[in-house]
This record gives structure tokens, sequence and C-alpha cells, in this order.
């Protein structure tokens, strides 16, 4: 059990921030948004998996009170490297540390910004403690939603959502508003998608792209996994079951746009016909800076938009026959938070496979189809039950990929 030693949050009304995921795409533009407002947030935690340098420059440029690798001997290096350099950052390692500072006292808000799976523990644990959460992490709501939520509800914690389309409808939804809440006057919600690196090529071209090429992304700086699953579409299907759980809305209310130019970030229509958009640069400062300031706003250090250059904006359905994986997400949606952990584990696995060389891209979408149909949709009761579905899935997944996974 990781011992931390808890302090005062910092004067002048500042928030006191731990940062889940620092070294990703989302911690990094966090850290550039909070670095414009030093007098506004004080760096409790930073995280990271196991990039210990990238960790290691932020801890000396923000001082947090700890640092925390998931894996041991990262750890250990991190550790040796601030003590030659005299930080006092203290170096902790392991789930349950993540866990520790996601929930500490001394905490304000969390942005949860973990990729994957691996980010719903200590997201929830921020949550149970009932914290300002900015939800970068989809994974929590696609395993739990429903679970998720009604923590989010009984604990009384903020939850503000991070991504760009959900932030878009957060926006557009009235000020009063809690996620979680469904809104009566909302007929829609309208979630655009840039298409990703291969909106235009046939499905001959996309089955022998390459890791490089599907990382590639038109308009977004992201992770390479999250790169993957925009190529494939499936990070679309991730934020429709997102959003149904988000904004507590029936599947059948949501639609998806293909909006190549990503300047609409999403939009939601309400019964008397009005549509309300949010509008921007494709830059994730803009989102979390809105969550950062909520419910004010604060510089985020994006350049304003000049719709005189920015003229043409487009929109067309999502193709499913070259997509097969967004049906799949779609599908899931409707059938369940069990169908969701399911489709969510064998994706994790699929895009890490075809990361490493070991099977196509058009055999991301193939395996998913084959795990879901031999999946069981249980619906689970606890966090325990979808962590089990989800150890469950990654097992039959393995069985399934063979000699192909290291």
């Amino acid at each position: 059990m990781t011992r931390i030693t808890t302090i005062d949050s910092t004067e002048n009304g500042s928030q006191t921030i731990t940062v889940l995921g620092s070294t990703g795409s989302i911690g990094i533009s966090t850290l550039d948004v909070i670095r414009r407002h030093r007098d506004k947030f004080s760096v409790f935690a930073l995280t990271a998996d196991r990039s210990v340098a990238d960790l290691a420059a932020q801890c000396l440029a923000f001082q947090p009170r700890y640092a925390v690798m998931r894996d041991n001997t990262s750890a250990d290096a991190l550790r040796v490297y601030l003590s030659t350099r005299g930080s006092t950052t203290e170096v902790l390692s392991g789930e349950q540390a993540l866990i520790d500072v996601s929930r500490d006292s001394a905490v304000d808000t969390v942005m949860a910004a973990i990729v994957g799976a691996a980010g719903l523990l200590p997201t929830l644990a921020a949550v149970k403690a009932g914290k300002k959460v900015l939800l970068a992490n989809k994974e929590a709501l696609v395993m739990a939603g429903a679970l998720f939520m009604d923590a989010v509800r009984h604990c009384g914690a903020t939850l503000l959502p991070i991504d760009s389309e959900h932030n878009a409808i957060f926006q557009c939804f009235p000020a009063n508003y809690q996620s979680g809440n469904s809104v009566p006057e909302v007929r829609k919600l309208l979630l655009t998608g840039s298409g990703g690196p291969f909106r235009t090529w046939s499905v001959e071209a996309m089955s022998s792209a390459t890791p490089e090429q599907a990382c590639n992304h038109p308009k977004w700086s992201m992770g390479r996994k999250i790169s993957v699953d925009s190529a494939t579409l499936m990070n679309k299907g991730l934020e429709f079951i997102e959003a149904r759980w988000l904004f507590d809305v029936e599947p059948s209310a949501i639609q998806i746009l293909i909006h190549p130019q990503s300047i609409i970030h999403s939009m939601v229509e309400y019964v008397d016909g009005s549509v309300l958009a949010q509008l921007g640069h494709p830059d994730m400062r803009t989102p979390i800076a809105h969550a950062l300031a909520w419910p004010r706003r604060m510089d985020a250090g994006v350049s304003p938009l000049d719709l005189m250059i920015h003229n043409q904006l487009t929109f067309e359905a999502p193709d499913h026959s070259r997509f097969p994986a967004l049906g799949l997400a779609i599908a899931a949606a409707s059938a369940g938070s069990g169908a969701a952990t399911v489709l969510n584990a064998a994706n994790e696995l699929a895009v890490e496979s075809f990361l490493a060389g070991h099977i196509g891209f058009d055999e991301i979408s193939s395996l998913l189809a084959d795990t879901m149909a031999l999946a069981d949709y249980r619906e689970p009761g606890s966090i325990a039950d979808v962590l089990a579905l989800d150890s469950e899935t990654r097992a039959r997944v393995t069985q399934l990929l063979g000699a192909k996974v290291v």
C-alpha cells in the first residue's frame, strides 16, 4: 500500500491538480495550458507508464509533490535521475500509487488522460473521492458506463469531458448542465469526426496500410493507439458509446457526421429546430482550457478562428462498408456495457498487434468481429465484473491471435 503524505492546497485559491498520463499528447497539452496560468494551478502529481526522460523533464519544470510510474523499473530510473538533480519530487510506482494520487485530499482536479483500460481504476478513484475530473480516458465510460456514472452522481464528483466532440456538446448544453443528466429539449447529438487518414482510401489500399500511415492523422496530433483508432473509425465508435453515457441519451439519438475540416467539433439539435455548434481550431488545448477554467474561460494559447480562411465546411456520412469497426461499436452501444467492455479489450489488443507488425490493418476489424461473435455479453454488476470480463476477453483474443502476439 503506497503511503502518501497529504499537503495543503496552494494559496491564493488555485487548483491543485494531478495529471494522469502527463507524457501523452493530452497530458502535454494540459501542462502547456497550466504553464500559461501558473497563478491558477499547482501540480500535485504527474504520472506516466515508462517514459522516464519525458516525465523527468516535466518534474523539473513543474516540481510536483509526486511522480508516479506504472512500471517499477522505470520508477527506479526516474528516482535516481531526479535525486541527482536535487529534485524534491517523490517517485512512486504501481497501480495503487496512481489511485492514491488521484484521490488524495490535497487534490482538487484530476486530468484523466491515461490511454485504455489502464485508466479505469485511477479515474474511478478520483470520481469516488468527489474530485473535479477532466475525462480524456473514454475507456472508463466505454467499459463501465452505468457504474461509472452512478459513482459520479452518488459521490458528488464534477465530470467534465475533454474529448473535443464531447466537450463541444457540453458547451452547447444549458449553462447549468451536469454530466450524466439528460436534457429533455435535446432531440439529437451530432458527433463529428475528421474521417481519419484513410477517409478516401479503398478497401484494397487500406489492407496494406502501414502503422506509420495509420498514425499520420490529417488534423490532430495524437498518440499511436488513438491514431490507429481514428484510422479504423473505432475512435468515433468509442466516442459514440461515451456520449451515450455521458449525456444520458439512447444510441438512436446520436448521429455521426464525417467533417474533414475538423472545425465544427460537434453539434446539438434541439426540439425547436435549433442546432448549436462549437467551432474552433483542431487543438486540444481549447477543451482542456475550457474544463480547467469551467465555469469560466481562460486563454488556451490557441489562435482565433478566421472563417474567411476556413470557409468551406463539408459533411458526409461514414462508410460502414470500408470502416466496419464503427458499426461494431454502434451495435455494442445498444447491446450494453458488457458488449462494450468486450469490444474495447479486443480493440486494444488488435491495435497493439497491428502496431507491432503482427497483423494487417484490415485484420483489426475482422479480429473484433470474430471476438464479438464469440463473446458473452453479460451485464457487469460491479467494477470487479468489468475487470473480469476485460481479462477474459483479452485471453480469448490472445488465443485468436495465436503465435502472432509477442
